[in-house]
């Protein structure tokens, strides 16, 4: 006697997420590498292309010409722009990047919170231009600085150079990037473990020692990043010289921004911005190799 067994039936089998192909390689790198060539080497290029054409009454005549390279290296006037510009770069991002170290340094070995980084970062939460009036307050003629400096005798009138001058865009610039030097700082420090320290101190290394020869090889990227990424902000930057540095406070940024919004000598403004991106990396080449002299680059540790 045949028994029939009812048809087998298949459902289908549970998915298991593990198996399932995540993007890799390109596939990952795809949409940020798109975004850099949209948004950076397209119009890098572009500004490339337009500084060998020439203007005509606000139109751009495809004549191939050097001849605005040409202009800018005569122009005394730019060339001291752009030493002005550099110069506040240096110092902000010098100045940032001593106090950002010993923040950033606490935050990651001896605070046991993030409270301290939370807020440095709290000026983000107001409006760049919010935050420049402010020191315009604070640095004016009769704002808390010189009121504090007069009430307790130790000057007879206003500070002139706190205010309209270099001086004080570099304190406005200072304000601005240490929480960007901060943050660069502290993801860096986070890589270097505490036992790497403990380690180096049980082998008879001492604080300067320790400093030199294993955080800063070991914090390498971070402390080249937060430099320059303070002074390519600050050296370009057109908004806090034009409100805080005065007549003596022009910057090449502040040029360049004129030949596009007020000249309309796009060209010309290319070539500028062009020049300004070639300082910037000469700058960032002896930057590295003045690390790399110092023995502070991983490529010249030596324990």
């Amino acid at each position: 006697m045949s028994v029939d067994f009812p048809a087998r039936r298949f459902y289908p089998a549970t998915v298991n997420p593990l198996s399932i192909r995540l993007p890799r390689g390109w596939g990952l790198a795809t949409p940020p590498v798109a975004f850099l060539l949209f948004f950076f080497v397209l119009p890098a290029i572009t500004l490339f292309v337009t500084s060998f054409f020439a203007a005509q009454a606000f139109q751009i005549v495809p004549d191939w010409n050097v001849g605005n390279y040409l202009r800018i290296f005569k122009a005394a006037g730019f060339w001291k722009a752009n030493f002005q510009g550099l110069t506040n770069g240096f110092f902000v991002a010098t100045i940032s990047v001593l106090l950002a170290f010993p923040a950033a340094f606490y935050v990651v070995y001896r605070a046991k919170t993030n409270l301290i980084l939370y807020m440095a970062l709290l000026s983000w939460f107001s409006s760049y231009l919010v935050r420049i009036f402010a020191w315009r307050t604070i640095l004016g003629t009769n704002g808390m600085v010189n009121s504090a400096l007069i009430n307790l005798g130790l000057i007879d009138a206003p500070l002139d150079f706190l205010i309209f001058s270099p001086t004080a865009a570099i304190i406005t610039l200072v304000h601005i990037m240490v929480p960007f030097a901060l943050l660069i700082l502290v993801s860096a420090l986070q890589d270097v473990k505490a036992e790497y320290l403990e380690a180096a101190r049980d082998l008879g290394a001492t604080r300067w020692q320790v400093l030199t020869r294993v955080i800063l090889p070991m914090c390498h990227k971070g402390l080249v990043g937060a430099f320059m990424f303070s002074f390519i902000l600050a050296a370009g930057d057109f908004i806090i010289p034009q409100l805080m540095g005065g007549r003596d406070g022009i910057t090449s940024g502040l040029l360049i921004s004129g030949q596009f919004r007020s000249v309309g000598n796009w060209p010309l403004g290319s070539a500028m911005a062009w020049t300004l991106m070639s300082c910037l990396l000469i700058v960032y080449l002896l930057f590295v190799g003045l690390l790399y002299v110092a023995r502070l680059s991983p490529g010249r540790r030596y324990h």
